[in-house]
């Protein structure tokens, strides 16, 4: 296994935002999810015309890892073009929570501001399988 450093983990959300696909809010986000035994799945968001249709950065990494065959994940960092760092939306934090845990968040911007947080601290009373 090799190990990641968060900067490399930067540089592939940052590299998977150059893939988004966002014609109508120029809003361009790269996510790369790190799995335990040390691969690194990425997403970037797709815009769709019909704006529900749309997908984010962070569940297309989960999704992909998910499809892969994965399902123990320990890192993921988000990086968008902002100068305020950028959180996951709400759906994502669902996904996030519910797939990877409290699992912690590398927040990065391309001007090179980096912060950490958990997904506890994202997502302080979230919905899971104990509710169902």
């Amino acid at each position: 296994m090799t190990e990641r450093t968060d900067a490399d983990l930067i540089a592939a959300a940052r590299k998977a935002r150059e893939q988004a696909l966002a014609p109508y809010s120029h809003f361009k986000v790269g996510a790369a999810l790190l799995t335990a035994s040390g691969e690194v799945f990425t997403g970037c968001n797709v815009e769709s015309a019909s704006y529900g249709l749309t997908i984010c950065a962070e569940r297309v990494a989960v999704f992909k890892a998910i499809s892969e065959g994965a399902r123990e994940f320990i890192k993921i960092a988000i990086v968008a073009d902002t100068d305020q760092l950028t959180p996951p939306c709400g759906a994502c934090r669902q996904v996030l929570w519910e797939f990877c845990g409290d699992v912690p968040v590398l927040l990065a911007n391309l001007r090179g501001a980096v912060a950490s947080c958990s997904m506890r601290d994202l997502y302080p009373r979230p919905f899971d399988q104990r509710y169902v």
